[in-house]
């Protein structure tokens, strides 16, 4: 029997079991913003959102909230009101939102994690280490939707997926609106103290006016996550006696025809997920058969590259706590960049790779555990997670381990050792660790780098990679560079990467003025701007370039447009064929390729019941020529109801070899949120090369807070006249804290 190693985990377990988790002397606020909790008896507060009881006009208010957005450092043009009551196990925050035309409020959405900026909408921030790095993120609309989300690194990792029990009450007023916020402490990961300080900002947006306001003022360049610009919350009495334990089993009933099958498969299953917060500042969970059945469906794009299709993951046990394994670039808090897409040129921890096949089937996972959290300073993450076998994918054992350590605002080092250990002698090895660190100077600019080594059995020399970066911010100007390498014999079971044996040089410059006129006439801001990537192999010679030159123009409601020249040059080291309608058609011979087209880009306003983002593009395509659109039309009459249909579709003529073809991608979305607890999801992707239709129905209750029943169905089908019969599944599941 394989031995499963451990080691990692047990290691970081035995160092941090029961030690708290000192962060040294408070890091300086980048703000003179203060205020201070009160303490209330418990059951003082009625969860309404109408803040009429007594305890709340005892509470000093945090006011005086000043423009991020459009006009910087100046007063808001509305007034907010913020409150801050505590008692034994509850944070209370209130919020009243003053508008002197409460009728143009927008809302869009009520759905969980909804997109705040396309509505009106409150938000808080916790720094609650009071590191200037990390935080915890709460907002809120004026329907009462709820959002969370876990920030690291100032913004460099979101983690959108991170959920936790608590409450929000939200109510229209002749004035506006308010909101009452009610967050356990059990929830929340701190340092006791009898006389606790926290950093802490509040968010305001008032959609209509494409305005954002915070507490502690942010330069238009950054948003809320910059926590180094927060300000302090003051007087919070924490103790350590409340800690968090959640016991969470499902079980699943699924009937599945594949396609091309007569009889449909019906099965059960049964899994567990414990969350137990070990301290205060580390939690411990474990998952035996975890279920990923209401996971979303993957969105298909139409792919003309030589590289495999990215897919982020969607998986909720990957999702919660990723951030504490990611190792990449320089802050993601500026408004202009964020958020960037992952780095596909080497994502060094894609937990895609485990419990997936490299076409996306789900593989057996029968247990896994993961350790995250900070001790002695020092922010811990581990992972193992076992896998069972499947067709050519043999079994193994995943480990993830990452520390690191803040050693001022914007400032941290860290390492960091993954492996995937097979079960069987065919399963094979592979090892990858290194070191990386964060230095901010003159508090805008960001140096990033990591070194990295691989060890796999069987590989020669060049099991390295590295990548540094700059990056720059002000209102005016931004500039990010940067260095990557990767050697031939690098490997990583664990990433995500297009090609290794290849140097990558990186530029994103741009301009970012204000002029009057333009804003006078609706556009709020210019953006000239050069992304360049040239790519060339170990010996200097070019095998790859994405020049992108472009002119944006930033409108007053939210929309912009951009136009571009983006000139590509790309080597093949082997043919490839781009009609994926005709298996029999020519392929592009091996060799280098240039060529240069022109994109248009437009965006309307998000907020408006009816919005298009539209990309169009015209000229070169490998040895020929193309016309492309990519276009999504969305519909929202009211915040219960959307729908979308989108098209991406190719025309090409290719001159070596001498064809012609096109490609047509089909999608539509529907949404009906029932309210904040029950929705309604609907996916269909129509392929016309291949006549392929997907569809993907998911039914969502929220019963309880982190409970859920789902009903999930897909179908899949061929539309040609000799098409075998369509794969359908329904699985129905529920799961309970």
């Amino acid at each position: 029997m394989p031995v499963i190693s451990f080691a990692p985990l047990l290691v970081a377990a035995v160092l941090t079991q029961g030690v708290p988790a000192p962060q040294g002397p408070a890091a300086p606020s980048g703000s003179s913003r203060r205020v201070t909790a009160v303490e209330i008896p418990r059951n003082s507060i009625t969860l309404d959102g109408a803040l009429d009881e007594e305890v709340w006009k005892r509470a000093p208010i945090a006011g005086g909230f000043i423009q991020t957005e459009p006009a910087t450092g100046q007063p808001a043009t509305e007034a907010t009101e913020v409150r801050v009551l505590f008692d034994a196990g509850t944070l209370y925050i209130g919020a009243v939102m003053h508008d002197r035309e409460p009728n143009k409020l927008i809302i869009n959405d009520i759905k969980k994690d909804f997109v705040e900026t396309d509505q009106d909408d409150f938000e808080v921030i916790l720094d609650t280490y009071l590191d200037r790095h990390n935080g915890y993120l709460f907002l809120t609309n004026v329907a009462g939707a709820k959002g969370d989300r876990q920030v690291a690194g100032e913004g460099r990792e979101v983690n959108g997926s991170w959920d936790a029990v608590w409450d929000v009450k939200t109510r229209r007023t002749a004035d506006g609106w308010t909101a009452e916020f009610a967050i356990p402490l059990k929830a929340l990961r701190f340092e006791p103290s009898a006389r606790a300080t926290w950093g802490v900002n509040f968010l305001r947006r008032i959609r209509r006016k494409y305005e954002t306001d915070t507490w502690a003022p942010i330069p238009r360049e950054y948003n809320i996550m910059r926590v180094s610009l927060a300000g302090d919350l003051e007087g919070l009495r924490l103790d350590a006696s409340s800690r968090d334990l959640r016991v969470k089993p499902y079980g699943l009933a699924r009937s599945v025809r594949g396609v091309g099958e007569r009889e449909f498969t019906t099965s059960g299953d049964a899994g567990l997920d414990v969350k137990a917060a070990l301290t205060r500042s580390l939690a411990l969970d474990v998952t035996v058969n975890p279920d990923f059945a209401q996971a979303e469906a993957d969105v298909q794009t139409v792919n003309l590259t030589q590289f495999t299709q990215f897919f982020p993951e969607k998986r909720e046990f990957f999702l919660e706590n990723s951030g504490t394994f990611y190792v990449g670039d320089a802050s993601r808090n500026n408004q202009v960049n964020a958020p960037l897409t992952p780095d596909e040129d080497l994502l060094l921890f894609h937990s895609r790779r485990v419990g997936l096949t490299a076409g996306g089937t789900p593989i057996t996972i029968p247990a896994g555990i993961r350790l995250t959290g900070s001790a002695l300073g020092t922010g811990v993450g581990a992972l193992v997670m076992r896998t069972e076998a499947q067709d050519t994918t043999p079994a193994s054992t995943f480990s993830a381990v990452r520390l690191r350590r803040n050693l001022a605002p914007g400032t941290d080092v860290g390492a960091f050792y993954y492996a995937r250990q097979g079960t069987e002698a065919r399963g094979g090895r592979n090892e990858v660790f290194g070191i990386d660190e964060n230095v901010r100077f003159f508090g805008k600019v960001d140096w990033n780098s990591y070194l990295v080594g691989s060890q796999t059995p069987g590989k020669g020399g060049g099991q390295f990679a590295w990548r540094s970066s700059v990056n720059y911010e002000s209102k005016i100007v931004h500039v990010r560079g940067a260095v990557m390498e990767l050697g031939d014999g690098f490997e990583d079971d664990l990433g995500y990467y297009r090609r290794t044996g290849v140097r990558k040089y990186f530029l994103d410059f741009g301009f970012r003025p204000r002029p009057a006129w333009w804003q006078q006439h609706g556009t709020r801001e210019l953006h000239p701007h050069v992304t360049w990537n040239y790519y060339e192999n170990l010996t200097g010679t070019t095998i790859g370039k994405n020049l992108h030159n472009g002119q944006t123009w930033f409108f007053s409601d939210g929309g912009y447009t951009e136009v571009s020249l983006n000139v590509k040059y790309d080597f093949l080291k082997d043919s490839l064929r781009l009609n994926r309608g005709n298996p029999k058609a020519q392929r592009l011979a091996p060799g280098g390729y240039q060529w240069s087209e022109w994109q248009w880009i437009y965006v309307s306003d998000p907020s408006r019941p009816v919005s298009l983002n539209l990309t169009a593009a015209t000229g070169g395509l490998w040895s020929g020529r193309q016309q492309s659109i990519n276009s999504t039309l969305t519909f929202k009459p009211n915040y219960h109801f959307r729908v979308s249909a989108g098209i991406q579709n190719t025309n090409a003529q290719l001159d070596r070899p001498n064809q012609k073809f096109s490609t047509t991608l089909w999608t539509g979305r529907a949404n009906y949120s029932f309210n904040t607890a029950m929705f309604l999801d609907a996916l269909t992707q129509y392929d016309a090369t291949i006549h392929q239709f997907n569809a993907n129905v998911r039914f969502n209750v929220i019963h309880h807070p982190l409970s859920d029943l789902f009903i999930v169905y897909n179908e899949q089908r061929f539309t040609t006249p000799d098409a075998p019969v369509p794969g359908r599944s329904l699985e129905i599941g529920r799961a309970h804290v």
